[in-house]
C-alpha cells in the first residue's frame, strides 16, 4: 500500500524536513506533539504494538469500522508494528534510534530502562538524539509511577475548580485539554532541545509531565495565592477581571460570547446597547470593579442581545468596533467564513475512507509551510518498507514476525 499524497501540499520544503522521529507513545499527548512536527515536514514513524495498537485508534465514532480519531492524530506518519519488550523488537528500535533526531514515548518512567532502551542504551547508539518522554507526573517525584491521564491533569491543576459555576461542581472539559497543551509544550519542547543540540553537539531528554502545561495556562493563580493569599472561585462565565462577560441568548435561539477585557470596548458595549451612564459610574473604570456590578452589566447587555437575533447582535457589535462571538458548534465551524478564509479545515484524500475534512495545520507559515499529506494510517502499513529500509533481509522480516516482535 502506497503512501498517499495531498494533491494541496505546497511544492516548497517544509522546514522539519530530513527531521527524524519515532512515535512510541500512545493516546494523545505524545502522539499529537508528533503529529505537529509531521505537519511540519518532519518524517515521523509511528510505532506500535502488533497486537495492541495505539487506543485511539478505537475511541470515538468510526467509519466502516475505521477510527476516525486516529485518521487526525496519525496523519503524515508512516505505521511500524514493534513488540519493544522482544528482543527482536529491542534490536530494531536501536537501529532505528541511531538514525533518529527524536523519540517521542509516554511509557511509565522506568519502562524503557526495563526494556533495555533506557536513555544510556539510546544515547550509545546516537548521543544526539533528543528523547521526549511524556507521563502524567514526571519522571522524578511521589507520583512518577502513577498512571496519569489528561483528566487527573485538569483536576491537579486547579483547572476544574474554578470551571463551572458558583453552586455547582467543579468541572472537566469533555475533550483532551490537559494533554492537548501538553502536546503543545512536547513540541515547543523538542524544537528547543533541537536548537541546544545545535549549540553543544549533544542530544538530552525531555522530562514533560502532563500536569505542568496546563498550570501555566491557567495563569498567575500560584502568584495571586503566594502574595495575596487569594483563590480563585468558580464564577461560570462570568470573569473577576472585567465584566460584561458572558454568553447571552439572542432572539433567534442562538448564543453569543461577549468580551470586554479593554476598557474602551467595555464603553464601546454600553453605548450600543443603550446604557451610556453606566460609564460615568466610579466603578466603571476598571475591570475588577465592573466584575463587582456584572449583574446590572448583564441585565443591559443580555436585554440587548435577546431582543435581536445573532446575525444583528453580531453585525451591530462589529460597526461598534466591540467583541464579540457567536457560539459555535462544529456545524458552524464547518461552514464559519473566517475559518474558510484561513483555510483552518482542509481536505485529504484518503485511500480507505476517500476524501476527509479535518483540522489544518496549527499556523501559517509564509515560506516554507506545512500541509497535511495523508490521514493516519493502517496499523502497520509500512512496517515492511520500513525494516527493509533498515537492511533486514525477508527472512530476517519473517524471523520477527515469528518471534512476535513485528
Amino acid at each position: 500500500m502506497s503512501t498517499p499524497t495531498n494533491p494541496a501540499a505546497p511544492a516548497t520544503t517544509p522546514p522539519l524536513a530530513g527531521l527524524r522521529v519515532l512515535d512510541l507513545a500512545t493516546l494523545f499527548a505524545g502522539p499529537l506533539a508528533a503529529t505537529m512536527l509531521g505537519d511540519f515536514g518532519a518524517e515521523v514513524v509511528k510505532v506500535e504494538h502488533p497486537r495492541r495498537p495505539d487506543p485511539s485508534r478505537g475511541h470515538g465514532p468510526a467509519k466502516n469500522g475505521v477510527g476516525l480519531w486516529w485518521k487526525l492524530l496519525g496523519r503524515n506518519k508512516r505505521t511500524l508494528t514493534l513488540d519493544l519488550s522482544s528482543p527482536g523488537g529491542r534490536d530494531v528500535l536501536l537501529r532505528l534510534a541511531a538514525d533518529t533526531d527524536v523519540i517521542i514515548e509516554n511509557f511509565r518512567p522506568g519502562t524503557l530502562e526495563r526494556w533495555g532502551l533506557g536513555w544510556e542504551e539510546l544515547r550509545a547508539v546516537n548521543p544526539r538524539l533528543v528523547l521526549a518522554r511524556v507521563t502524567g507526573f514526571g519522571q522524578t517525584g511521589p507520583y512518577a509511577h502513577r498512571p496519569g491521564f489528561g483528566t487527573l491533569a485538569e483536576a491537579m491543576s486547579g483547572f476544574a475548580a474554578v470551571t463551572g459555576e458558583p453552586d455547582g461542581p467543579p468541572t472537566l472539559p469533555p475533550f483532551g485539554l490537559a494533554d492537548s497543551i501538553a502536546a503543545l509544550a512536547t513540541a515547543y519542547a523538542v524544537m528547543t532541545a533541537l536548537a541546544g543540540r545545535d549549540r553543544t553537539g549533544d542530544g538530552q531528554v525531555v522530562d514533560m509531565a502532563i500536569i505542568e502545561p496546563i498550570l501555566t495556562v491557567l495563569g498567575p493563580q500560584p502568584l495571586w495565592y503566594d502574595q495575596l493569599g487569594y483563590v480563585q472561585p468558580r464564577t461560570g462565565n462570568r470573569s473577576r477581571n472585567n465584566a460584561p462577560r458572558n454568553t447571552y441568548r439572542t432572539a433567534d435561539g442562538h448564543w453569543v460570547a461577549v468580551s470586554t477585557s479593554a476598557q474602551s470596548v467595555a464603553e464601546r458595549v454600553m453605548r450600543l446597547v443603550g446604557r451610556p451612564e453606566l460609564i460615568e459610574e466610579p466603578w466603571f473604570s476598571a475591570g475588577s470593579t465592573r466584575a463587582e456590578h456584572a449583574d446590572e452589566l448583564d441585565e443591559a447587555v443580555g436585554h440587548w442581545i435577546s431582543r435581536r437575533t445573532r446575525e444583528e447582535a453580531v453585525d451591530a457589535f462589529e460597526k461598534a468596533e466591540a467583541a464579540i462571538a457567536p457560539i459555535h458548534d462544529v456545524r458552524d465551524v464547518m461552514e464559519d467564513p473566517q475559518y474558510r478564509a484561513l483555510g483552518t479545515i482542509t481536505e485529504v484524500d484518503d485511500p480507505e475512507l476517500g476524501p476527509l475534512r479535518m483540522q489544518n495545520v496549527l499556523f501559517r507559515l509564509s515560506g516554507t509551510p506545512g500541509a497535511v499529506r495523508w490521514a493516519g494510517r493502517p496499523h502497520g502499513a509500512d512496517t515492511e518498507e520500513i525494516l527493509t529500509g533498515l537492511g533486514l533481509s525477508a527472512s530476517a522480516i519473517a524471523a520477527l514476525r515469528d518471534e512476535g516482535a513485528s
